[in-house]
Formats: C-alpha cells, structure tokens, sequence
C-alpha cells in the first residue's frame, strides 16, 4: 500500500511539535534528597533552582506556577503550559541538570494537552437543553439566556485553551479515567447519555463558580491516565467541598477513577526553598 496521499484527499498539515488547537502542559513533582545533602544546598544550586523556577527571555512558557507540596510525597510542584513542548520539558531539564540534580529526586508527573471537550455545548445543544428543562422555545428568555452563553462562550473556551492561572493560593492536581467496568463501562455509553451526565457534573461546578477555577488537559494517548484535573482555590476548604460535591454526580458515582491527590500552595522559587528547609538563614 503506497504511503502518498489520495489524489483527492484534504492536503496533510505539516509535521510539527505544536498541538493544533491546544497547549502542552506538564505537571512535574519533586523531593529534595536531603540525605544526599552534606549542609544545605550551596549556592550554585540555589541560583540553579531560581533561574528553572524563573526563567528568562525566550525560555519563558506561556504559564508557570509553583507550589510547595503538602504531606510526605513530595516537597514542590510546578505546572508549566506553552505550545512548545520543549520548553515546558525545559523547567524540568533546568531543575534536574548538575550540579542541583543530585539533590532532587522527580517523584510524579503527567503530561496532557489542553483542549476543549466534546461535552461543552455549543450553542444549539445549548437551546435545546434549556428547552428540555422547561423554558418556553419561543419566550424571551430563552433569546436571552441563549445569547448570553454565546457571548460567553468564546472566552469560556479560551480560558480551557490558554488558561490564565488564578493568583489564589491553594491548588489541587490529580489525575483520572473513566471506568471500563462491566455494567459501568463509560466508552460504551451513548453520546446523549455521557453528555446528559457531564451536564449535571457541570451545573455542580458551577455552585462554586468565584471560589474555584478548574482546568482539564487530556492525557489519553500521552500518559498513563485519561485526564489531568487542577483546581484553584481561594481557600482549601473550597477543594475539599467540590471534590466531595461532585463524588455524588453519577459521572463520578459511578464512572470515575481518581489518581493521586496532591494539594499544594502557591510560592515562589525562595519561599520554596524557605519552606523545605534546604538554604541558611
């Protein structure tokens, strides 16, 4: 079988690294080996640490944020978007290159591609789902409300696209599937099903719309799991409502596998190193 195009077919695009729609996007978890340590970290480490976690000129990614890790597993996170997947891979090169490297130990990190997903409305679905839930089809205030969610829903996608990273001070990650699970295998439910389901979960996300962002990338075909869920918070008691909250929507309840969790809080390279414990002072 010949590897040229039908004469007929849709011309390929050119072969590249950068996604067509979406952003790369790496979460990456670190420990510092402080067994490894003789003292605290030496000062050609600490300017190695500082220039990865803030970089400059042509090395910085469209998004970085860093966060000091809560509990055991690791002491810091970064999450580093850009179109180029070089240079989200950078931050990690720059943290784990000599002299610092044999001082951090990498303990977990995902990579995913953000997009939009296949259960955001678009407008006509998003008339009739009001309709179905009982607003007249030819009131008013379904020409309103319709409107409005068109108006919205460009920067809605924008922002699922090229996020802005909220400046709150908690965050959450983890990574998730959907169930292959006989008698709650998610791939083998009709369109109409998954998406009357994700709609519920939607409408859960909402209650705390001002109080949480969240931001899903894809993982599938990239990672060892399906989806990458973060959420921001204004207050960490904001993560553990909605993840309770949502527990309960039946595309949870019933279809969801969860990952680890790791909860962490915005800092910058020296609070970081302030907070472990690894430079003087």
């Amino acid at each position: 079988m010949s590897g040229r195009p039908h004469p007929h077919a849709a011309p390929l695009p050119e072969p590249s690294t950068i996604p067509e729609k979406g952003w790369h996007c790496g979460h990456f978890l670190y420990r510092f080996r402080r067994e490894a340590m003789p003292t605290v970290l030496s000062e050609p480490c600490v300017q190695q640490f500082r220039r990865a976690l803030e970089p400059s000129g042509d090395a910085v990614p469209e998004r970085l944020a860093t966060y000091w890790i809560s509990g055991h597993e690791a002491d810091f996170a970064v999450m580093v978007m850009d179109p180029d997947p070089a240079k989200v891979d950078a931050i990690h090169q720059s943290l784990t290159a000599p002299p610092l490297g044999q001082f951090l130990e990498p303990v977990w990190s995902f990579v995913s591609i953000s997009e939009v997903s296949e259960y955001v409305p678009t407008i006509e679905r998003y008339r009739d789902r009001l309709i179905a839930e009982g607003t007249a089809p030819d009131s008013d205030e379904l020409t309103a409300k319709v409107a409005a969610y068109e108006r919205r829903l460009p920067m809605m996608n924008e922002q699922r696209l090229r996020p802005e990273i909220p400046d709150w001070p908690a965050a959450c990650f983890y990574p998730m599937n959907k169930s292959r699970v006989p008698g709650a295998n998610w791939f083998t439910e009709p369109f109409s099903a998954r998406n009357k389901m994700m709609a519920e979960h939607a409408q859960s996300g909402i209650a705390f719309a001002g109080k949480v962002s969240q931001l899903i990338t894809v993982g599938v075909g990239l990672d060892n799991w399906e989806w990458m869920v973060t959420l921001w918070a204004r207050n960490p008691d904001y993560l553990k409502d909605i993840v309770y909250k949502m527990r309960f929507d039946v595309a949870s309840a019933k279809y969801a596998e969860f990952g680890p969790f790791y909860v962490g809080y915005q800092a910058d390279a020296e609070t970081i190193l302030k907070h472990c414990r690894v430079v003087g002072g």
